[in-house]
């Protein structure tokens, strides 16, 4: 069996899996409870110091 093949084999099985753990993961953390207040502070921070223009 080449390296190849070996590369092939673990991405079918276990490259999908570790994918669908990492996005699970993501949405979760994203949506967890108590963070809309953190992302909404990030949101005004291009509006904090006002135009520049």
């Amino acid at each position: 069996m080449s390296t190849y093949d070996i590369w092939r084999t673990f991405a079918d099985s276990w490259g999908l899996l570790a994918m669908f753990a990492f996005f699970t993961a993501t949405a979760l953390f994203v949506f967890r409870p108590g963070s809309k207040a953190h992302y909404d502070e990030a949101a005004q921070i291009p509006l904090k110091h006002g135009s520049e223009d």
